[in-house]
């Protein structure tokens, strides 16, 4: 662990590939707009996630993601994300609103995890939230309890799930609202559709932690 947690925090503390990385998981409108240069508002709302690593012994790393609640006004409802929500005024840091949330959602508490890094912040448009990705692992086994209300189910994936070709996928989407998102990304988890936001930051952080270092093998 000592050895990937150093590869880590050096590869997420060097140049990252931001924009570029996130737009393979883009839809085709996302990417035009982000093209064509979206201006974050002035007033857009600050966000923090975490994309926490885990590991059994002998296990390939796996990550956290969680299924949220179904919430009539919750733009995001019911979709898979990384444990994360808005900032609060008692947050000191950006870095305190993802370990705040993370043991919110998941009950993971903030001195059982190391930070990696962070990785390229990202707006989204449709929720005006400006949202702010910090990687982190857990040292030791730990038990993961569903924040009741908020969090439908925990889901964890093995990392390979978003570096083999075969789990990128594209189907047509329809939101909450009706509106249809055609020939959109994905990533395959277990039959879950991971998109938009969660599957650009992934995307990043693929393009940033080769392989390799997570002992990913071809398939």
């Amino acid at each position: 662990m000592n050895q990937f947690i150093q590869s880590a925090k050096s590869k997420l503390s060097g140049a990252l590939p931001g924009l570029e990385a996130q737009l393979q998981m883009a839809g085709a409108l996302r990417a035009k707009e982000t093209l064509e240069a979206i201006e974050v508002p002035k007033q857009a709302k600050q966000a923090a996630v975490m994309i926490l690593f885990h590991q059994m012994e002998g296990s390939p790393w796996k990550t956290v993601l969680i299924q949220r609640s179904v919430h009539p006004n919750d733009r995001h409802s019911g979709q898979i994300s990384f444990p994360g929500g808005g900032v609060q005024v008692e947050d000191a840091s950006l870095e305190a609103t993802a370990l705040r949330e993370l043991e919110e959602e998941v009950g993971i508490k903030a001195d059982a995890v190391e930070l990696l890094g962070r990785l390229t912040e990202l707006y989204i448009p449709v929720s005006n939230f400006v949202v702010h990705p910090f990687v982190g692992v857990l040292h030791e086994p730990a038990a993961f309890t569903p924040q009741v209300g908020e969090v439908e189910q925990i889901l964890f994936p093995d990392m390979q799930c978003f570096y083999h070709p075969q789990y990128r996928k594209r189907t047509d989407l329809r939101l909450s609202t009706g509106y249809l998102l055609s020939d959109m990304p994905y990533f395959d988890v277990d039959g879950h559709i991971v998109w938009g936001a969660t599957a650009m930051m992934m995307s990043e952080l693929t393009c940033v932690l080769e392989p390799d270092l997570l002992g990913i093998r071809p398939q």
